[in-house]
C-alpha cells in the first residue's frame, strides 16, 4: 500500500505526506510545525511516527517548519548538496543539527525504510531542487512541484505512476494583468519559474495510461490562480490533448492551500 496527503499545497506553503503501511515521509515543512501536527493528526499519524523530511528545495514556502519539525522531533532530513548549503544559509530555520542532514543526488535512488525515493531534477530558481517518486512493493506516486518547464527526460522519468501531485501555479493572463512588479512576472513564466495550468494539463497528457490512479494538482497561486480555474483549464488541455484520453477517465483534485486534502491510496 502507498499513500498519499497533501496537509497544505500552494504558494504560501507546502507540506505533502506520502507512506505505506509502516514507513511515512513528509515532502517538504513550509508551514508551521503546529499546522503539520495538526495536519498529520488529521490522517491518523503522529510526527514522531515520520520516517524524515525529504527537501525539494530551499524557498521559504517548502522549509519554513523544518526547523521546528527536525530539533522538536529530531527527523533525519533528506535533500540535495546545493539545497542543504542554502538551509543552512536561512536564518528563519535556526540551526539544525548537522548530523541531521543526509545528502541525496539526483537520479539515485535510497530507501526509507520499505519505501524507495528517486529525486528527479527540476528547472527552478534554487541552489539544486528535486522532484521526488515514490515506490512501495507494486506502486509509485510523485511529487512534482516549482517546475518552469519540462522536457522528456522528466517525461520518461513520471511515466506508469498510480497518482501524481503536478503543480498547477497561475493562469497566464492572470499573471500578465495582475499586480506583480514585472520581474516577477518574469521570473515566474521563465524557464525556471512555475507551471502554468495550461502547462500542467500538457505534462499530464503525456503521463497518462490505463491504469493510472488520481491526479491531484497542487502549488496554486493565492493571486493568480483560483482551484475552478486549474481544475477546468488542466481538464480542457488533457482532453483535447494528443493523447487517447479524457479528462473524465481519471479522478482529479486540487490540493487546498490551508487544509488536509484527502488521501490517495494505491492498494
Amino acid at each position: 500500500m502507498l499513500e498519499l496527503c497533501s496537509i497544505a499545497s500552494g504558494s504560501s506553503g507546502n507540506c505533502i505526506c506520502v507512506g505505506s503501511d509502516d514507513h511515512h515521509v513528509l515532502i517538504d515543512a513550509g508551514i508551521s510545525g503546529k499546522r503539520i501536527e495538526n495536519g498529520l493528526n488529521a490522517i491518523g499519524l503522529k510526527a514522531d511516527e515520520l520516517d524524515g523530511i525529504m527537501v525539494t528545495h530551499e524557498h521559504v514556502d517548502h522549509i519554513a517548519g523544518l526547523g521546528v519539525m527536525a530539533r522538536r522531533y529530531g527527523l533525519p532530513i533528506y535533500a540535495t548538496p546545493g539545497t542543504i548549503g542554502a538551509i543552512k544559509n536561512t536564518k528563519s530555520v535556526g540551526k539544525i543539527d548537522h548530523e541531521l542532514f543526509h545528502e541525496i543526488h539526483e537520479e539515485e535512488n535510497f530507501k526509507v525504510g520499505d519505501l524507495e525515493i528517486e529525486p528527479i531534477a527540476i528547472s527552478h530558481d534554487a541552489a539544486e531542487p528535486v522532484a521526488y517518486k515514490v515506490s512501495e512493493s507494486r506502486h509509485t506516486m510523485a511529487v512534482v512541484t516549482d517546475l518552469g518547464n519540462y522536457d522528456q527526460k522528466i517525461i520518461d522519468k513520471l511515466q506508469n505512476l498510480d497518482a501524481l501531485l503536478l503543480e498547477a501555479n497561475h493562469d497566464i493572463h492572470m499573471l500578465q494583468v495582475g499586480s506583480y512588479p514585472y520581474p516577477l512576472k518574469q521570473r515566474i513564466l521563465g524557464d525556471r519559474g512555475h507551471l502554468s495550468n495550461e502547462r500542467s494539463g500538457q505534462l499530464l497528457g503525456q503521463l497518462l495510461h490505463d491504469k493510472f490512479g488520481t491526479i491531484m494538482l497542487g502549488h496554486l497561486s493565492k493571486e493568480n490562480n483560483y482551484e475552478e480555474l486549474a481544475y477546468e483549464t488542466v481538464r480542457l488541455e488533457v482532453t483535447q490533448g494528443d493523447n487517447p484520453y479524457r479528462a473524465d477517465d481519471f479522478p482529479m483534485y486540487v490540493a487546498k492551500r490551508d487544509a488536509v486534502s484527502p488521501i490517495i491510496r494505491a492498494e
